[in-house]
């Protein structure tokens, strides 16, 4: 049996690693090797059982730091992710879902909505539907869809609704819109992020049958970035463990807890101490940041009060004081200020440029920042996230295949017509394509190939594509073997010299990587053989599609963004009032929850430094006066 190699380890993080008398909340400030603790312990976890049949659950919040433990465990132990599922809140529910949906009127093959102008598509039918019952609702009401967020978030039952709103009128009102919204989704069988937590809450809460199945396989359950949780996550963690979790292994740092406009909360980490009277352990040494980043952080974050009592402060690993680790510079403008960054980032090596980010509060402050550095010559990139592929042949595979999946889908039917069309300017009509499908029990994806491929105009190599395509996901439902039939028409399609094609392709290429690597992840969690092509679309609707950012760019990315990532030099920008802290959290006054978010938020950019950090404010910003962030006076660097 392999050994794991604790050598390495300090002693917290090896008695974290070790530990097994009972739940434990390891309390792990930022670079302090939070990861590789979680990734060890999963992985001790499966060599130390080698002839048990349990699997080990961890949950996190992102696909890439899902995708990042499930490569570390496996580097660790041979054949680890057959005894690991290491997946998304969110995806673990998807999987929970496709197997036990059915007891809360789920189907298997449901689609995820990851796109806010599908959900209000939804609350849009909903307001119709309670039109037509006299319902006093308008269109208008569609609104009203972050109250429904709300509502999901918090496991609001149905029936509670009107006793949480203050106005009565509006209560009935938001009471009837989440009924039928929620009813909207269940009959088309489509579910939105919010509600594939709280479905899967409801689930194991009313048919405790699966919790216990769940209990059975899933001895041990890990939990990453616990903070970052809101109430439908906590109350699926405790419906998950259930009452005797002895086995729950939870790590958590209150200081970066920076989603609470997203359902987290201080309280949540103090209501799991005490209602799993979980054991401590704090992982205070970091191994990123210079001496003089932790001295500063630590006097800034003192400044909460809703933070562990007993909460250590950070001390540095890596020793001596380089000069300037840290410095602070202030300018009349934000014109001079990104101007002085662009020219400060242009004096370090070319190889060093692409260690080098810059971070603000809002995106706004940021594409000034950009837009300096680009006209310093240098390059930059912002991180977009995408949650659709966009670009037009990505369209229509995607409309292809979930319309495969879903054969009686208008909508689906809808896309890809109208991407086809973009590509080959053949129209093929949406209505023409129903009527025929009525002949065929309603299989709209065989009689838009159909219609398809009786237009003489089509291109040789697209009729050829069509051809095989019937045959691989009309008739076989080999879908992974379409997917590469349909790229490579799609590489011919980008080669043609006629035609507006070139346009249409768009990202194409850059979108046809992140399809191949999110089709990686997905086989690598599932196993190829085990892929079915619901499990490839749901866990392909829950990925976000952003393009990779090139080593060699200065990266430009929000302090929301940046977390979890770490590195050379940090260039923080914008500290000043009303925009870090925000203008929100100052009305809220300087004690407010508010005002701690926003410091727990610097707290979290200047500890993404591994060498230097740079602090820039301006006098005036888009026209308005401002002053320097009280987070620098708190910090130590101004009077």
């Amino acid at each position: 049996m392999t050994k794991l190699d604790l050598e390495g380890l300090n002693t917290n993080q090896r008695e974290a690693v070790e530990w097994d008398k009972g739940p434990l909340l390891v309390l792990a400030g930022p670079g302090s090797g939070k990861t590789r603790v979680l990734t060890m312990r999963v992985a001790k976890l499966i060599l130390d059982s080698p002839d048990q049949r349990f699997r080990v659950l961890g949950l996190t919040f992102t696909t890439k730091a899902a995708d990042e433990m499930r490569s570390r465990v496996d580097d660790l132990v041979f054949h680890g992710r057959e005894r690991a599922l290491l997946a998304t809140f969110h995806s673990f529910c998807a999987d929970v879902l496709r197997q036990h949906g059915s007891h809360v009127g789920i189907d298997s093959d449901f689609q995820i909505l990851n796109q806010d102008g599908d959900r209000e598509s939804v609350l849009s039918d909903a307001i119709k539907v309670l039109q037509k019952k006299n319902v006093e609702v308008e269109e208008e009401d569609i609104r009203v869809l972050p109250f429904i967020d709300k509502f999901l978030e918090n496991c609001v039952g149905k029936a509670d609704v009107r006793t949480l709103v203050k106005d009565k009128d509006l209560g009935q009102k938001l009471e009837k819109l989440y009924v039928e919204y929620r009813r909207q989704l269940q009959v088309s069988n489509r579910l939105d992020c919010p509600s594939l937590l709280y479905c899967t809450y409801e689930l194991l809460t009313k048919v405790p049958a699966v919790g216990q199945q769940l209990r059975l396989v899933y001895e041990h359950v890990c939990v990453d970035e616990f903070q970052d949780t809101n109430l439908a996550q906590y109350r699926l963690l405790e419906a998950i463990v259930g009452k005797n979790a002895k086995t729950l292994f939870v790590v958590a740092d209150d200081d970066q807890m920076i989603y609470q406009w997203n359902g987290a909360s201080p309280e949540r980490l103090k209501e799991l101490r005490n209602d799993f009277n979980m054991h401590v352990i704090q992982l205070p040494a970091n191994y990123r940041c210079p001496p003089a980043v932790i001295s500063i952080a630590n006097a800034l974050i003192r400044h909460n009060v809703e933070r562990a009592e007993d909460k250590e402060p950070l001390y540095a690993v890596k020793k001596g004081n380089a000069a300037n680790a840290v410095r602070v510079n202030g300018f009349d403008s934000l014109k001079g200020e990104v101007a002085w960054i662009a020219k400060d980032i242009l004096k370090r090596p070319h190889v060093d440029r692409g260690k080098c980010v810059v971070l603000a509060r809002t995106k706004k402050i940021l594409e000034q920042a950009l837009g300096a550095c680009e006209a310093a010559g240098l390059k930059a990139s912002m991180a977009v996230r995408k949650h659709e592929f966009e670009s037009v042949p990505l369209r229509w595979l995607h409309a292809m295949l979930r319309l495969a999946n879903a054969r009686g889908d208008r909508e689906q039917l809808r896309r890809v017509c109208k991407s086809f069309y973009e590509l080959e300017g053949i129209n093929i009509e949406v209505q023409d394509v129903v009527a025929h499908a009525s002949v065929l029990g309603g299989d709209l994806l065989r009689a838009w190939v159909n219609r398809a491929l009786e237009r003489t105009e089509l291109e040789p190599e697209t009729k050829r594509c069509l051809r095989d395509g019937r045959d691989l996901i009309v008739e076989r439902m080999e879908f992974s073997a379409f997917v590469r039939r349909a790229f490579k028409w799609c590489d011919t399609v980008g080669q043609r010299e006629a035609g507006d094609n070139e346009s249409a392709l768009g990202d194409y290429e850059s979108e046809k990587m992140i399809w191949n690597d999110l089709e990686r992840q997905v086989n690598e969690r599932f196993g190829s053989d085990q892929v079915t092509l619901q499990i490839l679309l749901q866990e392909f609707d829950l990925s976000p599609k952003s393009p990779p950012i090139s080593p060699d760019a200065i990266r430009c990315l929000t302090i929301h963004s940046a977390k979890g990532m770490e590195f050379e030099h940090v260039y923080l920008i914008g500290m000043v009032e009303d925009l870090l802290p925000s203008f929100q959290s100052i009305k809220k006054g300087p004690k407010s929850r508010e005002m701690e978010e926003e410091r727990r938020n610097c707290f979290v950019a200047i500890t993404r430094s591994q060498s230097t950090l740079t602090m820039t404010h301006a006098n005036e910003y888009f026209g308005w006066q401002k002053q320097p962030s009280r987070f620098l006076r708190e910090m130590g660097l101004l009077n």
